[in-house]
């Protein structure tokens, strides 16, 4: 064989071993971290853990580029104009805000003034931020982070108990609150003064505040650095972020300055996020996926962050345009309202060539990227307290639905620290073990296993998994020990996951109390206890059920009427009294969709009620087509007919 024609076979073999061992993406990943790691650390060393300074250096290199970029949607919007082939045309429905790092740094300088000489805001504050996506959100935590203070990003849909719950177990001082999401807050103010009196609830003026920071005459602030928590290790809280568990009410994640720099620098990596890229993100900033993998990754690199106010599907690409972003988030739900709306025509106008997020399932993975002419899929797995991600950035046709993608040498090294384990066959919420050993088995190729992460400190577990602030129970709650050996520490996920013969990671289900609907998770316990709070029903069981079309799963609650309204009759005065008071006193995604009225719940004989006898509870009458079902409509629950149930699957009634 010629020389050429031996070199062109050698060439092309090792492409072809690349794409399948991925030899040259793992070798720069592992060359990024080694690289990257050591000067993280050093500088945690000299009392620089915080992402501050990252900020702070991104503005200095980067004073010109812009940092955010907000559409900004109009009070009063002129009506909606068409193009020359008949399409509704949404820019005009939005003023578009940008602004450079140099304007960004300067805002954030002048706001930490307000909050040091006015609010009073020193580095030992937990502060409680309530406000929408907005280039306000991102102005008050980079302040705080200036000043030191702790963040806590709170659920601008929570009030009520759950609301005065985060506050006090946060330790919050004081809330800045966003006007246009002010409404739990002010709902809940009587309470908050009776139960919390020390806390300072502060609405801001915002259009009044933006011209304060626009106005070059005023005094900045930056803290000097011996009194931004140079104490601070890379374990230390950077920010509080509300998820909810199977406690029945929110706990407060701590988010590390480890995690905040490791989603920035390599996570970022991962996701080809540069000085170049803007990343649009829908996502609300009080949850990590838009907080940590979104904003922070960008302002690192010098990238610009858009913030959508709110989801739309109607206005989603014109904000792509808009903003000109590279890159947009996305949960699965997104994914799926994006391709049942109606063709967009805005829809193939922008330059997004990456989406990135999680939860996006394999039946519209591909159709997805075709019509909406997206190059990859950036699919990861986490949890916002797990103590890593995995990633899948996904391109052609392989990997299709992974949450995890890496080549044989990262696999090898992360199966020293990410496993999955055999299940209890009797009780899916428990690791089964070896009788004879008692320790756990590794899953087989492709058998579903709850995900473990391993705890590299076991006698100090918190320096590798902080858990929850002020919440020491439901922290130990999630650590497994003896595991594989005597003494070793994992973090349990919670999640079931399967891995395939190509070291593929894919998402399952979740395990325990927790399901997620409307993009967020909501707690089965706190739902439960609401119910009761109805004081209409002996005992409840609410869990998640699958809906034809919909992402995620619906709450669906089986409630034991009290003897007042155990007869029939009674039932519709019963339901209104529920459905009045999860309303008031639940979130909006987390109010049950679904309700089923039972003589009697059984429970076991250890006094649980085994739920998974619901998961699978069949839509609209049940697998004998008899049962009567109730759902939410118009805010009052009636009965789920065949006409109704249509309705549903059709579209013609959201759920």
């Amino acid at each position: 064989m010629p020389a050429l024609e031996l070199i062109a076979a050698g060439l092309l073999g090792s492409q072809l071993l690349d794409a399948k061992y991925h030899i040259k993406d793992d070798f720069l990943l592992t060359q990024k971290v080694l690289t990257n790691l050591i000067p993280f650390f050093y500088q945690c060393y000299k009392g620089r853990a915080s992402y501050w300074y990252w900020f702070e250096k991104a503005a200095a290199k980067y004073p010109q580029n812009t940092a955010v970029s907000f559409p900004r949607p109009k009070k009063n919007p002129p009506p909606l104009s068409f193009d020359a082939e008949g399409n509704k045309i949404y820019d005009d429905q939005f003023t578009l805000e940008n602004y450079t790092y140099q304007e960004l740094f300067d805002m954030v300088l002048r706001f930490s003034h307000i909050l040091k000489y006015e609010y009073g805001i020193t580095s030992k504050d937990t502060i409680a931020v309530s406000c929408m996506n907005k280039p306000l959100f991102i102005i008050i935590w980079l302040s705080l982070w200036n000043i030191g203070a702790l963040p806590a990003f709170l659920n601008f849909n929570t009030k009520d108990k759950p609301l005065v719950h985060c506050l006090k177990i946060s330790k919050a001082s004081q809330v800045l609150i966003d006007p246009d999401c002010a409404d739990p807050v002010r709902e809940t103010e009587d309470r908050i003064h009776q139960e919390l009196p020390e806390v300072k609830l502060r609405y801001i003026n915002e259009p009044e505040l933006l011209k304060v920071l626009a106005d070059k005459s005023r005094p900045k602030h930056r803290a000097p650095d011996e009194t931004r928590r140079p104490d601070d290790g890379d374990h230390s809280p950077a920010c509080l972020i509300y998820t909810s568990g199977t406690t029945g009410l929110p706990k407060s994640a701590i988010m590390s300055w480890r995690k905040a720099f490791m989603a920035s620098k390599f996570f970022g990596y991962i996701m080809k996020i540069d000085s170049s890229s803007t990343v649009l993100t829908a996502m609300p900033l009080y949850h990590s996926t838009a907080a940590m993998l979104g904003v922070c990754p960008a302002l690192l690199v010098g990238a610009c962050v858009s913030v959508s106010q709110k989801f739309s599907a109607t206005s989603f690409w014109t904000q792509a345009k808009l903003s000109n972003a590279t890159h947009v988030q996305y949960v699965g739900e997104v994914c799926r309202y994006l391709l049942n709306s109606k063709p967009h025509p805005d829809q193939q106008k922008h330059n997004v060539s990456i989406a990135y997020g999680n939860g996006l399932r394999p039946d519209i993975w591909t159709n997805f990227k075709e019509r909406f002419h997206i190059k990859a899929i950036g699919e990861f797995y986490a949890s916002t307290e797990s103590p890593i991600a995995t990633t899948n950035l996904q391109y052609g046709e392989f990997g299709v639905g992974a949450c995890r993608k890496y080549g044989s040498l990262i696999n090898l090294l992360l199966s020293f620290t990410q496993v999955l384990v055999k299940m209890d066959p009797e009780d899916e919420n428990e690791i089964w073990r070896n009788p004879d050993t008692g320790y756990a088995t590794k899953a087989d190729r492709n058998e579903p296993g709850e995900l473990l992460m391993k705890i590299l400190n076991a006698s100090d577990p918190e320096k590798t998994f902080q858990g929850y602030y002020g919440n020491k129970s439901a922290t130990s709650s999630k650590i497994v020990t003896d595991v594989f050996k005597k003494g070793d520490a994992w973090f349990r996920t919670g999640d079931l996951l399967k891995m395939d013969e190509d070291g593929l990671l894919y998402f399952v289900d979740r395990l325990g109390d927790t399901f997620r609907w409307k993009s967020e998770n909501v707690s089965a316990t706190e739902v439960e206890n609401e119910l009761m709070g109805s004081k209409s029903i002996k005992q409840s069981v609410v869990v998640g059920v699958k809906v034809p079309n919909h992402e995620g799963r619906a709450g669906f609650a089986v409630i034991e009427p009290i003897d007042d309204f155990a007869d029939s009759s009674k039932h519709s005065e019963m339901l209104n009294k529920i459905s009045e008071h999860v309303l008031k006193s639940l979130p909006k995604y987390a109010v049950p969709q679904f309700v089923k009225i039972t003589e009697q719940i059984e429970a076991s004989h250890n006094h649980k009620v085994p739920k998974n006898q619901y998961k699978n509870q069949k839509l609209p009458k049940g697998e004998n087509g008899q049962d009567t079902i109730y759902w939410l409509h118009n805010n009052k629950y009636e009965e789920l007919t065949q006409d109704a149930w249509s309705g549903i699957m059709n579209g013609k009634s959201k759920l």
